[in-house]
This record gives structure tokens, sequence and C-alpha cells, in this order.
């Protein structure tokens, strides 16, 4: 089957709306079309369109961008959230616990990860570094080479500056079992739901990254939710659907809480949710009575 659909003009785009029950002044919808593509405004007036592709009654522009502004302001609260982990966690407490166990460039040898990070997969990942290592044209990296020429690379807490979150996601994969569960034990967490917590921020700081939706999304990386047995607080008033982007934030609340127990990073999350009383947060997977759960309740963080 061969796509047939031809490109329309963004007033066509507008008056293709209209006809379908769109409402919205003409003119300041093709003034948003030509700020914001139609295609990625679909996702958002998606729950509103029938069989029949016209919209149901009272589907406007106004509520529509609401939508697109919350999720836009949610994006950027989710990937502050990461920063703050990513910095922490990964690039900071990961890289002191193995400068100072097998020093600045122990990251270069296989021998000191798991068994089967042995061969291409642990040469591909110093290889990324190298190749960040020449692309970056950070001070300290001229700095260090031009006093220490004869080193093949970098030490790993200067290495861990300009290492992607994927590869940081990678190193922290590969190691060693015990060095894992001390990391995590940090955090108050297994080695197992840290590791699928790193995978899942890896994929939603991606999201973020390309300005894709939080909001109304399926998830197609899942974080584990703790144990119910050893983590009640994960489990009150309700379970978090590790489906939906709520998941992302109770973990994200829960690592600020071990990492910057200052913040007031869940206030801010509150305010914004306050400032958009008409979004449907089930659609984002919050549950009934949230607030109440024990991890959300604290007045900081």
């Amino acid at each position: 089957m061969k796509y047939t659909k031809p490109a329309l003009s963004f007033e066509q785009q507008a008056d293709q709306l209209l006809s379908r029950g769109f409402e919205a002044d003409r003119a300041r919808l093709i003034e948003t079309l030509s700020q914001v593509s139609y295609y990625r405004l679909t996702a958002y007036w998606h729950p509103f369109k029938r069989a029949d592709d016209t919209f149901a009654p009272g589907t406007s522009l106004d509520k529509i961008w609401r939508r697109y502004t919350f999720d836009r302001q949610l994006r950027l609260l989710v990937m502050d959230a990461i920063e703050r982990v990513e910095v922490a966690v990964l690039r900071t407490l990961m890289v002191e616990q193995h400068v100072r166990k097998y020093g600045p460039f122990g990251y270069r040898e296989v021998k000191n990860f798991r068994p089967e990070f042995a061969g291409d997969a642990h040469r591909r990942m110093v290889d990324d570094i190298d190749h960040e290592t020449k692309r970056s044209r950070e001070p300290f990296v001229g700095h260090f080479f031009t006093k220490y020429s004869s080193e093949p690379g970098l030490p790993l807490w200067m290495a861990a500056e300009i290492a992607s979150f994927g590869t940081l996601f990678t190193f922290y994969r590969f190691l060693n079992l015990p060095e894992q569960k001390q990391l995590g034990s940090l955090l108050g967490l297994s080695a197992k739901v840290l590791e699928s917590w790193l995978f899942c921020l890896n994929y939603i700081r991606n999201l973020c990254a390309h300005h894709s939706r939080l909001w109304n999304r399926e998830l197609a990386i899942r974080p584990f939710v703790p144990d119910a047995k050893n983590n009640a607080e994960w489990h009150k008033p309700a379970t978090p659907d590790n489906r939906r982007t709520f998941a992302v934030l109770t973990l994200l609340r829960w690592l600020l809480q071990k990492i910057a127990p200052q913040s007031h990073w869940a206030d801010r999350l509150r305010e914004l949710i306050k400032n958009y009383p008409d979004i449907p947060l089930n659609l984002v997977g919050f549950p009934a009575g949230w607030e109440t759960s024990p991890i959300w309740s604290e007045k900081t963080t």
C-alpha cells in the first residue's frame, strides 16, 4: 500500500481541523500550526477524535494547547530531576566507588568488570569514551594531555564528565555485583531495581531531549517497582502503574530524597498540577489519593 496523503499548507491544515469540528479562531490556529506541527499536536487531540475523524463537541485549541504546555513544563521538571540523578549517582558516587577500588584508569581494564563484559562490549565502551574525549573542547581535556602525554585516556573522574548517560549506564550494568549492591544500598535499592531505573531514565531522558510526550504515554521501557514486603511505602495508597509516567515521577522523587533532600522539586510538581486543574492526571498514571503516599506526603524535596 502506497502513502498518498498530500502535504498541506498551514492554512489547509487549519481548515481541515475546523471542518471536523475543532473549535478555534482560524488565524490563531494557523499561527499555532506554524509554530508547533500538526503531527506533534495530534497526540494531544487524539483522545477527542471520533471514529469518523471528527472531534467531540468542546474540543478547542485552548484545551489542546493547555495539555501541550502542561506536558512541556512536565518535561522540564523531569529533565531537571534526571540531571541531578545523573550527576550524583553515575558521575559522582559510581565513579568515586570505582576509582577508589581500581584506580583512575581501572575502567580501561576489562578484568575490573563482570566476566560477560569481556571482548567487544568493553572495548566499545572504552572506544565511546575515547571518541568523546577527542571530540571534547573542554579545557581540562587539553590540559591533561599536554601534561600527561603518555596516558592513553583520561582518569575516570574526568572521562565521566564527557561520557553520555548511555555509556555510564553501560558502565553500571557491567560493574561487579558487589559494587552494584554497594551503590544501590546508598539509595535504599537493590542492584536489580537500580539498574531498571537507570535504564528507564536513559529512555525518558532521550524522550525529553527530543521533546516527546510524557503525558498520556505508555512507556516502552518500564522501571521495576520495589516489592511490597520490603518497600511498603511504594504500594500506598496504590502500586504505581509502571507503564505510565507517574511511576517515573515517583522513582525520581525517591532518588531526590536520597541525593538532594533540600530540593523543592516535588513542590514544583505540585504547583504545576495546581496550575493545570483541567489536565486529566489519570492519563499520566496518577492514582486517586496519590498525595497521601508516604513517598509524596513529606513537605520537602
